[in-house]
């Protein structure tokens, strides 16, 4: 046999020496597969850690909002008990007459006039008989006595303000916070009690402003867990103790402040909880998201991601199992070999070309623009040149969609991107979509007049297009422009600043009233700060 005969039957990795190409082939795919699908899970599990921090920060900022309404609302109320409480001390709690208690009266009901969340201040003498308060008509012969806010001030001697349990007037019937001080004699004993009552409907309000999703939560409660509101609101609930819960009883006592997730003793539902103690005043705030709720975008697009990276997968192991096959054939046939060679050569080149195009308008899509704006800007901080950016969006899309059908609106920009990539005259320049209906011109080597020549072409070309559009005041469709231009410096720009600046135009050209082209120059370029130029 002739060495000539011998040489299909030796292909390279062959023979005794190490593994089989075969087998060195189906390893690499199950290690893709594999490396895909762990990234896949990473991915997903990191949006869902990033959902949460964001959740987080949410519930956070809103626990700090509702804990500065809470301190400003008991504020308020407490100033005014603070002039009271110092005037009857003044005066004498047991010498004050019915003329004294008449001008109180009046500045009584001024100081609740002056107040929305008020709803009264009350004067209480040491047996809890009234003596002035803030309704029009001055009632008498009343006895609170037995009120926990009165009871309080009778065992302590503390002259700091005391929030109490939510309670229901006697005079109106309405559900009230009540902040009250204490008032002492000549001596120093107990003389008497100032209140204010604050009407709970005024939290209620101010926390149905919110947006915290169907089973999303609010409460305010008193430093020793004593809940004076809650959102969602059940009468049920106030006023209940709720000292021995996570919140008070294993988060607080380790810091004022904080974020946990928590399933709560009330309603079962696991929330993003953020507390906080109010400094000054005996009260605590919490503010909560569901958890359920916050991941349920989150669990939609992970099963969408997971789907497009399941099929991924299986393309990829469908084709790694055709380069096995071929690779086997290749074994009994050079020309086998080669076929598969060049048919997974080829899958590659489509692979590549879809991976840095867009599949509606055929432009680059936004991966390839990102890569092309790093190499042009580099390269324009290595030649000293100018590097000119265009960035487009159709006005009133949205209108244009709702009004035509979303199968318009893609032959719509479909349209529109031909016009874009026709606007290409170099062979270095790039049309990319940017997203939605952005799209995106990259320029080398362009300085502002030239780009916003360009843009102009652009602009007057989508307009003569003649696309009928009801929406548009103009009656078809039209395009806003940002253009910027720029010639980096090593080490002092970045290439996010051109996309900056070419998207602080866009604002500008739609402030303008649309259908413009506008420019931004660099803050630091010479001349004045900032320059626009507008066409329409």
């Amino acid at each position: 046999m002739t060495r000539s005969h011998r040489l299909p039957q030796r292909l390279p990795g062959s023979g005794a020496r190490g593994f089989s190409l075969q087998t060195l082939a189906i390893s690499f795919v199950v290690l893709v597969c594999l490396s895909l699908l762990a990234i896949q899970l990473w991915m997903t599990w990191r949006a869902r850690e990033v959902q949460l921090d964001e959740a987080a920060r949410g519930s956070s900022n809103l626990a700090q909002s509702v804990a500065q309404h809470a301190y400003d609302t008991i504020k308020e109320a407490d100033t005014v008990l603070v002039g009271v409480v110092e005037r009857m001390e003044h005066d004498s709690v047991d010498s004050v007459g019915n003329a004294e208690l008449e001008r109180l009266h009046d500045l009584l009901v001024l100081r609740v006039a002056e107040l929305p969340q008020l709803h009264g201040i009350f004067i209480y003498d040491k047996d809890g008989n009234w003596l002035a308060n803030s309704q029009k008509t001055l009632l008498k012969n009343l006895n609170n006595a037995d009120r926990e806010y009165f009871k309080y001030h009778q065992l302590h001697a503390d002259r700091g303000p005391h929030v109490g349990p939510p309670v229901r007037s006697k005079s109106t019937g309405d559900w009230i916070v009540t902040v009250s001080r204490r008032i002492n004699l000549s001596d120093g004993s107990f003389g008497g009690v100032v209140l204010a009552t604050i009407n709970m409907q005024y939290f209620r309000e101010f926390y149905e402003r919110f947006a915290i999703g169907e089973h999303g939560a609010i409460f305010i409660a008193s430093g020793n867990g004593i809940l004076l509101l809650r959102r969602p609101f059940d009468e049920s609930y106030l006023g209940r103790d709720i000292s021995k819960l996570p919140v008070f009883h294993d988060y607080l006592p380790k810091s004022p402040v904080g974020t946990a997730v928590i399933k709560s003793g009330v309603d079962g539902v696991t929330r993003i909880n953020s507390y906080r103690r109010i400094s000054g005043y005996p009260l605590v705030v919490s503010a909560a998201f569901s958890q359920d709720e916050v991941l349920a975008e989150w669990r939609l697009d992970a099963v969408l991601q997971n789907a497009v990276g399941g099929v991924l997968v299986l393309l990829i192991a469908f084709i790694g199992y055709r380069v096995v096959r071929q690779i086997d054939l290749r074994e009994k046939s050079e020309a086998g070999l080669l076929e598969a060679r060049n048919e997974l050569e080829l899958i590659n080149e489509t692979l590549a070309r879809l991976a840095n195009q867009d599949g509606l308008t055929g432009l680059a899509n936004r991966r390839h623009f990102d890569q092309s704006l790093s190499a042009e800007f580099s390269r324009a901080q290595r030649e000293d040149s100018a590097l000119g950016l265009v960035l487009l969006d159709v006005d009133f899309f949205k209108q244009y969609n709702d009004i035509y059908g979303h199968v318009a609106g893609d032959e719509c920009l479909r349209k529109i991107g031909k016009v874009v990539a026709y606007s290409m005259r170099r062979p270095g320049d790039l049309a990319a979509r940017y997203g939605g209906e952005e799209m995106v011109v990259l320029l080398p080597g362009t300085d502002l007049a030239g780009a916003l020549a360009v843009a102009e072409g652009v602009r007057q070309a989508v307009q003569s297009l003649g696309i009928a559009h009801s929406g548009n005041p103009l009656g078809v469709v039209t395009v806003s422009i940002g253009v910027a231009s720029l010639t980096p410096v090593h080490l002092k720009n970045e290439a996010v600043e051109l996309v900056e600046l070419a998207d602080k135009a866009l604002y500008k050209a739609k402030d303008a009233g649309r259908n413009q082209v506008c420019s931004q120059a660099p803050s630091w370029s010479t001349g004045q700060a900032e320059n626009m130029f507008a066409f329409r």
